[in-house]
């Protein structure tokens, strides 16, 4: 069965199945959303209105038995960033919607009537649109328990919360994993564009289908090669004991765990919400410290963490999301830090730009550093039912910085900057400043090589190397965001000589193909300059490739550096 592209208008309520483009045939996750958007999308374009698209893509390997290949990429241009856009997430929907067939989901345009909602039903003859009312306003977990009920606990669920519908620009799409949990295609605020088209869920047809394999006993012989790197890496053992919040400690040693709304570079209470102390708090409440987001994954970085009665309270409790809540926002409390996590998960809201808008309402006397019980609060009874104030959190750090007036806002191009100091971690500061998608640390994760010494050791507080490292990874990680695999093969790939060659072996086996490492390189060119000629038609220049100001002249402690990189620098990134 060929893939087929599957095309939703939402202007006419009106579905069709194309062929693929020859121009698409090679590319899948983020290569191919970020090139559908490119192509279709006007860059100057009302993120929220009819012409932007909303494009959910599986990967190159996603369906197949590769090892942690389960992963679903979604693009549009971003209403937070106004920059093109894409988030991957875990899941089962990426496999299924490989198994159907499907290449691409777009959905286009936008209801005349605003009144009412929709879903979308996906098998292998394509989609079928139907009006929704029994999930309007819910939020995810009574979303999925629903179709659980309707449709058989085996369909796949990609949906949005209140936050989503209410086009908050914090505002995810989450996507059911295999426990009927939530897993986000996190950044950007594509929540709200789907909320924007009225479609309030995408289920996805369960089946026995297999994904056509050119050559089975490569296949086989690569992935075995493949699975046995990552697991035998020292990194993901490591995230199979303590997630992916084992970085809190080692972070804080390094002084690049921003505290207090980016005033330091350390948290004096990090122990309490360190990976050690989450790992023993869920061993000794009966909880899960392994788990995998999606079938096939094998290094299980995931986990489930239960409250003090020993009752499920939240799954893939992330570093990032315990960083901005705990060191960022001073709570030194795993529990609070829990619940939120868990309101967030069900309001449908990124867990990195909302408690980094959260730390800056602190800065602005909403309320005070520490206070789980009331950020808590504010969530439940401002956030979720879109009060002024929770609209205003709702829609990021920016949003809050503008509203109160607050001058040390850690932002670029309006996202949130996540859980490393650029001050402190210089070659992720590169990445912030020069992603086409505004500050995120996944599309160029140099914290691998500044810290942990992966794939060499280019030294954190030095300029030396950092644009080179960061551009050298951003290139790797668009490649690796279209294969349908979890960012976390990169510490194998850079340290392991079999896993790379291992994982082209795969995907020249599906399709039966002889792509060489120069080829993957290219793809990743590829994509980054497709992103930016996209960013610069919607009015980006490099003067939006940019650290906020108080980063050159706020010393952080403990080291007391403060970024100095230079625009020029900067600017060079790129040079390829």
């Amino acid at each position: 069965m060929a893939d087929k592209i599957f095309r939703v208008n939402m202007s006419d309520l009106s579905t069709k199945v194309e062929a693929v483009p020859e121009a698409w045939m090679g590319l899948g996750g983020r290569g191919l959303t970020s090139t559908i958007v490119a192509a279709e999308v006007n860059p100057t374009c009302h993120p929220l209105g009819k012409n932007n698209k909303l494009v959910f893509a599986p990967g190159l390997l996603s369906g197949t038995p590769a090892a942690n290949s389960g992963r679903l990429s979604c693009g549009a241009k971003s209403p937070l960033t106004g920059t093109i856009k894409e988030a991957n997430a875990g899941g089962t929907s990426a496999q299924m919607l490989a198994k159907l067939g499907v290449k691409a989901l777009i959905i286009e345009g936008k209801p005349a009537d605003d009144s009412k909602w929709y879903s979308l039903h996906v098998n292998a003859d394509g989609v079928t649109i139907k009006e929704e009312t029994e999930v309007i306003g819910l939020g995810n977990f009574a979303v999925v328990q629903t179709l659980n009920n309707r449709l058989g606990d085996k369909v796949g669920v990609i949906t949005i919360g209140p936050a989503g519908e209410m086009k908050m620009l914090g505002a995810n799409i989450s996507i059911k994993d295999p426990d009927s949990h939530m897993r986000s295609n996190g950044r950007g605020g594509l929540g709200a564009v789907m909320g924007s088209k009225k479609v309030k869920f995408i289920s996805v047809e369960p089946t026995d289908q297999k994904v056509a394999i050119a050559d089975p006993e490569a296949f086989k012989a690569a992935n075995r090669t493949f699975a046995k790197a990552l697991v035998d890496n020292p990194i993901s053992k490591a995230l199979a004991q303590y997630g992916t919040n084992v970085l809190v400690n080692i972070i804080n040693e390094s002084g690049g765990l921003p505290t207090q709304n980016f005033t330091r570079g350390q948290f004096e209470g990090h122990e309490a919400v360190s990976g050690e102390t989450m790992y023993d708090t869920i061993v000794a409440r009966g909880g899960k410290p392994k788990h995998n987001c999606h079938p096939g994954c094998v290094i299980q970085c995931s986990q489930i963490y239960a409250d003090a009665k020993g009752q499920y309270k939240t799954s893939g409790f992330e570093y990032e999301t315990i960083w901005a809540l705990g060191a960022d926002c001073c709570i030194d409390n795993l529990d609070y830090v829990a619940e939120a996590d868990n309101l967030m998960d069900d309001i449908g809201l990124d867990s990195i730009e909302i408690p980094v808008a959260f730390g800056v309402a602190m800065e602005a006397g909403v309320l005070k550093f520490g206070d789980g019980a009331e950020l808590c609060r504010i969530l439940k009874e401002e956030v979720a039912k879109g009060t002024p104030l929770g609209r205003i959190i709702g829609n990021g750090a920016g949003s809050v910085g503008k509203a109160f007036g607050v001058t040390r806002v850690p932002v670029v191009k309006n996202q949130a900057i996540p859980a490393y100091d650029p001050r402190a971690i210089k070659g992720i500061g590169i990445t912030y400043a020069t992603s086409t998608q505004g500050a995120d640390h996944t599309m160029g994760y140099t914290i691998a090589t500044n810290i942990l010494g992966v794939g060499g050791k280019v030294d954190p507080l030095s300029k030396e190397g950092q644009v080179e490292l960061s551009r050298n990874l951003q290139i790797a990680t668009a490649a690796i965001d279209s294969t349908g695999m979890c960012l976390f093969i990169a510490f194998a790939a850079l340290d392991d000589a079999t896993c790379l060659p291992a994982l082209i072996d795969m995907i020249n086996a599906r399709f039966g193909i002889k792509l060489t490492a120069a080829d993957v390189t290219n793809l990743g060119m590829t994509i980054l300059k497709t992103e930016r000629a996209f960013n610069l038609a919607a009015g980006f220049t490099n003067k939006d490739d940019r650290l906020p100001e108080f980063f050159s002249e706020e010393p952080i402690a403990p080291h007391n550096v403060v970024w100095d990189i230079t625009d020029e620098a900067i600017d060079s990134f790129w040079n390829f």
